[in-house]
């Protein structure tokens, strides 16, 4: 594993600057299937046998790499990855912030394997660790996660995503007094500015994708944090209708196939088995994590976060490259 440490860092940067240039044209379809090609280009030259466990794309009909496809050269160890070329297609798309290309790899069958569908997840840093149980409520989970920091419920932040899905959730919170960050998009940065030991928020709730989720817990375990999450079905996560109910009549079937279950707390230990992780994720557009992409006359500049639970360390990685 060790050895994929700095290739794993140019797999992400090769798919964000594919996409930069296409930042603002209002498809988050092509954007996404640059950093596809991209990506898949780059992991082929790599010496594992790698598999795709958990990716992007089946929600919404986007350009992915599956789950289940091969990539690699075939040599050397056999490795499961979860991965969203681009994280915040639509912020790309429309030029908004927070935008990055993430992935995330591990030894072959410890990373959980999923469907591509809504999943609820729970996220607090290294000192709360332990405290958290997805099956209570919002607000008991908010008084648990402010005992264990020791903090009063108006000083504890916080960040989730600025959904319709989450409306109540945030309402629930606010009345309790809690400090909401609410993000467009994005909650593998969310999840990582949490766990840092100079975190700005204390916990991060949401309902997103699953590939997301599992990637976020590769992050959550290299850097000591906790996490719970919980698979949802479409009507559960976007509200009941005939369609919603044929999507989730297919959740359903596919998760029995997958041998997972909606409805069902898993733990980080279930979503990622092994300490020997590595993640990667490139700024496409500025955010809260990391810059986005940025030229000048000469040269084209990229900043990588790279976690390595291997070595335990985060190292943050600014590139120039000459035109």
């Amino acid at each position: 594993m060790q050895h994929l440490s700095w290739p794993i860092f140019r797999v992400t940067e090769k798919a964000a600057l594919a996409a930069w240039p296409e930042v603002g044209c209002g498809d988050k379809n092509i954007i996404d299937g640059l950093a596809v090609s991209a990506m898949r280009e780059e992991l082929n030259t790599l010496p594992m046998q790698g598999k795709i466990v958990i990716g992007e794309g089946e929600i919404d009909c986007a350009p992915m790499l599956y789950i289940g496809e091969e990539v690699g050269n075939g040599q050397e160890i056999a490795i499961d990855i979860a991965v969203d070329p681009i994280e915040g297609t639509r912020m790309a798309a429309m030029g908004q912030s927070n935008a990055l290309a993430v992935i995330a790899f591990a030894p072959r069958d410890t990373l959980f394997h999923a469907p591509d569908m809504y999943m609820k997840k729970l996220v607090v840093c290294h000192q709360a660790k332990g405290c958290i149980d997805i099956k209570l409520s919002l607000s008991e989970n908010l008084n648990r996660i402010a005992q264990a920091l020791n903090k009063p419920l108006s000083s504890l932040r916080m960040v989730t995503l600025d959904k319709p899905r989450l409306k109540k959730d945030i309402e629930e919170a606010l009345h309790l007094g809690v400090k909401v960050f609410a993000f467009a998009d994005g909650d593998v940065a969310a999840s990582i500015l949490t766990c840092q030991r100079n975190n700005e928020f204390d916990l991060m709730y949401t309902i997103g994708g699953a590939p997301e989720g599992v990637i976020t817990a590769c992050a959550v375990k290299a850097m000591n944090g906790d996490m719970q999450a919980e698979l949802i079905d479409y009507c559960q996560a976007k509200g009941d209708s005939e369609n919603g109910r044929k999507i989730a009549q297919s959740e359903y079937q596919r998760c029995q196939e997958m041998n997972v279950k909606i409805n069902h707390c898993y733990e980080l230990d279930e979503l990622v088995k092994s300490d020997q992780i590595l993640f990667s994720a490139t700024g496409v557009t500025s955010g809260d994590l990391l810059r986005g992409i940025s030229q000048n006359e000469h040269t084209i500049t990229t900043q990588t976060l790279v976690i390595n639970g291997i070595e335990r360390t985060t190292n943050i990685i600014s590139s120039q490259h000459y035109r």
